[in-house]
């Protein structure tokens, strides 16, 4: 990993050095330093955030761990907006022990949306094969149609596109709109959401030069393996998409913000207290969010040089 990348953590030492012990991982260290230029090539980094005495119970959902999340977010996206970092990577938080006054967010996306001021962006859940966004995402499913308009999802296309060309590399993407209802509504007797918003924002966005398809009912469209045709999907909502997904993808998949300033990934699994201090987590989504990030920097560096200089 350091052949690609620099990793610097924020955390707190003390506590990363308690539980180091704890676990008997002796042949582990962090390297402590203050701010991002002092970082390591050779081992991974430490900014350490408090140096206050914490208890953090392994396994247990705690006011104060609620509250060191927050401040290493913040403190991480402070080093970004002054450009000291390429890219974030977050590590699965609590949404219930994080929220104050300062964090009423439902998890990390619409947090960093809002520090860049950002109103138009997509969770996007990312393996080696399959690129999935979501139109809505954590609202009740009971909300999920009064908040679907045609604008919103031809945007929604227009931002998959976008992506796929600029962060992953794709030429001329093809996506495909999952349908709301069951059957694609059937014609309007199973709802008529499909062909009144869906269809009509799938057909404006093929007429804009995008190759969109759809809308595509969600359970035979991965039944049937029809999902390996497509570069990109749309999920109209959050477990429409991320059921298939995890069972395809769970301990490879990498949860993606598209349409930030900024590249940023996250492992798409939770923060699992169950198996806190067992040693028997698995390593592979949080290895590929950290080189998905890489990729991401790489392919975005690349598109700016062939759009700024194209006969080059």
């Amino acid at each position: 990993m350091l052949e690609l990348c620099t990793p610097i953590v924020y955390g707190s030492s003390k506590a990363a050095s308690f539980f180091r012990k704890s676990l008997n991982l002796n042949d582990f260290n962090f390297n402590l330093i203050k701010n991002p230029e002092n970082a390591s090539l050779k081992r991974p980094n430490l900014i350490n955030i408090t140096e206050n005495e914490i208890v953090i119970q392994l396994g247990e959902s705690t006011k104060i761990a609620g509250e060191m999340s927050l401040l290493s977010l913040k403190m991480a996206v402070e080093a970004l907006k002054k450009n000291q970092y390429e890219a974030l990577v977050t590590a699965p938080i609590n949404k219930k022990n994080i929220q104050t006054d300062q964090f009423k967010f439902t998890g990390h996306t619409d947090f960093l949306a809002q520090q860049w001021e950002v109103t138009n962006y997509m969770m996007m859940m990312v393996a080696d094969s399959l690129k999935l966004g979501l139109i809505t995402t954590h609202i009740p499913i009971n909300k999920v149609t009064e908040n679907l308009t045609i604008e919103k999802v031809f945007n929604k296309i227009q931002m998959m596109d976008k992506s796929l060309t600029v962060d992953f590399a794709f030429n001329k993407p093809k996506i495909a709109v999952l349908a709301v209802n069951p059957h694609a509504g059937d014609h309007g007797v199973i709802g008529t959401v499909d062909d009144e918003i869906m269809l009509p924002a799938i057909n404006k966005a093929f007429e804009k030069g995008i190759a969109a398809f759809g809308p595509f009912p969600a359970d035979g469209f991965f039944g049937s393996g029809q999902f390996r045709k497509f570069d990109g999907i749309l999920a109209a909502y959050h477990d429409q998409g991320l059921i298939p997904f995890k069972l395809l993808s769970f301990e490879e998949g990498v949860n993606y913000t598209a349409g930030l300033p900024i590249v940023r990934t996250s492992p798409a699994h939770g923060t699992a207290y169950e198996i806190a201090g067992k040693q028997c987590a698995s390593i592979h989504s949080f290895r590929n969010a950290i080189y998905l990030a890489c990729d991401i920097i790489k392919n975005r560096k690349q598109y700016q040089q062939l759009t700024s200089n194209p006969l080059k």
